[in-house]
């Protein structure tokens, strides 16, 4: 009788050990996995041909940068392009006014139709093809110039393919994630190459090189990204190595206007 009491005592034991979950278990069920960052595609973004980690570090890039949101609520940039013109960009409408103080020109174009007004020397270009010309170079000013401030927004633009590119270091020494973005169809030199280096503590940008063909061996250029300072909820880089994007704000208002008079702006 001892023995069968002492059997079933051992039994069990053995049932409630069998039952219990480990540790190990335990921190396993216990684990979640990280919210994903909310940072959808740009339509034709190439999500198939892009990497999956490419893409983790975009959305990083992103969230570093004061996120998503903050980003899709900036109405107004205004910039001023190395000294040589000044953009002031409507996000919402695609409305652009550029100003070229050194050829006393404005141009008001809206880089989704193409429509606009512009003025050179102080005349309203009135002839239809002239103007036309006017508004196909205020549009590839401002994807030019955009381009300089705004690129870490765009790296899941329409078009962009984007591979990672392993681990190097800046020009500083920094160690960094390298993103590769190639183009199709899009832009006015969709063979251009990108190489852009993420910063592995901030996740910022810190430094681009930039390849005429994407098939070129060496950049034609490497410049850092210096000087982040939030604007409007959204931290921006003016500093280019030994130049400068200057006059950098984002506005929630604009002088009256703005995209509809070439006269100067209050």
């Amino acid at each position: 009788m001892q023995k069968l009491i002492f059997l079933f005592s051992v039994s069990v034991v053995m049932v409630f050990t069998a039952c219990k979950p480990s540790q190990g278990s335990q921190d396993t069920a216990q684990e979640t996995p990280p919210t994903p960052i909310y940072n959808p595609p740009a339509p034709g973004f190439d999500t198939v041909g892009s990497d999956a980690l490419a893409i983790s570090i975009a959305d990083s890039v992103m969230q570093a940068m004061g996120g998503r949101n903050a980003w899709d609520r900036a109405h107004y940039i205004k910039w001023d392009f190395f000294g040589n013109r000044t953009l002031l960009w409507d996000k919402y409408t695609g409305d652009v006014r550029i100003e070229v103080p050194k050829h006393k020109a404005v141009y008001i174009v809206n880089i989704n139709d193409g429509t606009g007004l512009a003025s050179e020397q102080g005349a309203t270009i009135e002839n239809p093809d002239t103007l036309q010309n006017r508004m196909q170079r205020a549009k590839s000013l401002w994807i030019n110039d955009s381009y300089w401030l705004l690129m870490p927004f765009k790296l899941k633009d329409s078009g962009v393919t984007l591979k990672y590119g392993g681990v190097s270091p800046s020009l500083k020494g920094e160690p960094c994630d390298m993103l590769e973005l190639t183009f199709t169809d899009v832009g006015d030199t969709p063979q251009n190459k990108y190489q852009v280096l993420v910063s592995k503590d901030s996740r910022l940008v810190v430094q681009w090189a930039y390849f005429a063909h994407a098939s070129d061996v060496g950049p034609n250029f490497v410049t850092s990204w210096e000087d982040y300072q939030w604007y409007g909820g959204v931290l921006l880089s003016g500093k280019r190595s030994d130049r400068s994007l200057t006059g950098i704000a984002i506005l929630d208002t604009v002088p009256e206007g703005a995209f509809t008079s070439l006269a100067p702006l209050e």
